[in-house]
């Protein structure tokens, strides 16, 4: 089994310590946070020993936060810079035991990939100093790092064991990709597995992050990627990541609940 994680972006507007109330409130194994969120906890006044009472209370890890972004595209003396913001977010995300962190590609631009390679190698080689592996993350709405064959590359290139991928069926479907690609990746390259579905009435191309719907509602084959994940070795966390500005507008207790009910129904239905 699969443990069930809420990605606190299907609640954006509710603020950090009520998105990890409900997530314990309705089951969840696991709350996937954002940087932002817990940098916006700290400068109104909250701290990390109260944080961790939180997460410690709800019975809440924390597989990984997110997000590491612009160290692709940046400038040399930009990148140089960046790289002491990577390692406070790295530290924050070690003092609430979170292993891992996303790292981005770039929205807007190409990049060099031996470059990125080059670039993801020495952020691994950072987050193995703090104790907080960056796993590496494609886009399927961006121009060049859409998708997971491109994404893997950027791995190969850093030559790293520590190398790994976010997995995202709304990324692989708007990247133009196959999810018969999910086989050809080892268990142990895959650092998480977010979980969403994608509209059926609208054209793939024109698809972005607000129109994710609730597993089940749309057109991905959800079932297939539960049964190439456990094909392939993973089992680590599948986190629920949806951007619906219409469901951040319905009570999230039934947001959150409904979306944990979704997921298990779909990893039954995958077992049978």
């Amino acid at each position: 089994m699969f443990p069930l994680c809420l990605n606190t972006s299907t609640i954006r507007p509710r603020p950090l310590r009520e998105k990890i109330e409900l997530a314990a409130r309705t089951g969840y194994d696991m709350i996937e946070l954002w940087c932002d969120d817990v940098e916006a906890f700290l400068r109104d006044g909250g701290t990390m020993v109260a944080l961790r009472a939180h997460l410690r209370h709800a019975g809440l890890q924390v597989p990984s936060m997110i997000a590491l972004s612009r160290w692709a595209e940046a400038d040399a003396d930009g990148f140089a810079q960046f790289l002491g913001l990577a390692a406070g977010r790295m530290e924050i995300a070690a003092a609430l035991g979170c292993p891992r962190i996303v790292a981005s590609p770039p929205i807007k631009t190409h990049v060099d990939l031996a470059v990125a390679g080059e670039r993801y190698a020495r952020l691994l080689s950072l987050g193995r100093r703090i104790g907080v592996l960056p796993m590496m993350e494609f886009l399927g709405f961006v121009p060049q790092i859409h998708d997971l064959r491109t994404c893997r590359e950027v791995c190969a290139r850093a030559c790293d064991r520590d190398a790994t991928v976010v997995l995202d069926p709304f990324h692989i479907y708007r990247g133009g990709g196959s999810f018969d690609e999910v086989r050809t990746v080892p268990g142990w390259e895959i650092g998480i597995c977010h979980f969403n579905d994608a509209p059926r009435d609208k054209p793939r191309e024109t698809q972005v992050d607000a129109d994710r719907v609730q597993p089940g509602d749309g057109c991905l084959p959800l079932e297939e990627l539960i049964r190439s994940l456990r094909a392939v070795g993973y089992h680590g966390p599948l986190s629920l990541e949806l951007f619906h500005p219409g469901l951040w507008e319905q009570d999230p207790l039934t947001v959150v609940s409904d979306g944990l009910q979704r997921m298990r129904a779909i990893v039954e239905s995958a077992s049978r």
